[in-house]
């Protein structure tokens, strides 16, 4: 039970998938090409669904601090593999740190 309280694995599994998400969706071929570029509207809905998800997982796994870190950190990493530009990475994990550390309104 303890060793559960200290584990990554499953943060790291869950930064992962919401990066290849994210790439399924807004490839890195295209970010990174001016020629091809998304709306700023569709790639926001594309971002706030994945951030949608993450605040979700923090909701569900109440993650500490730390964990939110390992988080944004392991999102982070996976979009630069995939080879997104350090702006557009920076903006992504931003986002992302921001809606997990949010507190959720209060239920009515």
């Amino acid at each position: 039970m303890i060793l559960e309280f200290f584990s990554t694995r499953k943060v790291t599994e869950f930064a992962k998938s919401l990066a290849q998400d994210v790439a399924k969706r807004y490839p890195p071929a295209i970010a990174n090409n001016p020629a091809q570029m998304v709306s700023h509207k569709r790639l926001s809905g594309i971002l706030e669904e994945a951030f949608t998800r993450a605040a979700e997982f923090n909701r569900e796994n109440q993650l500490g601090w730390y964990k939110k870190a390992k988080l944004g950190n392991e999102f982070k990493w996976e979009l630069k593999e995939m080879g997104y530009d350090e702006k557009f990475v920076d903006v992504a994990t931003e986002g992302l740190i921001v809606y997990v550390t949010r507190r959720a309104p209060p239920k009515a």
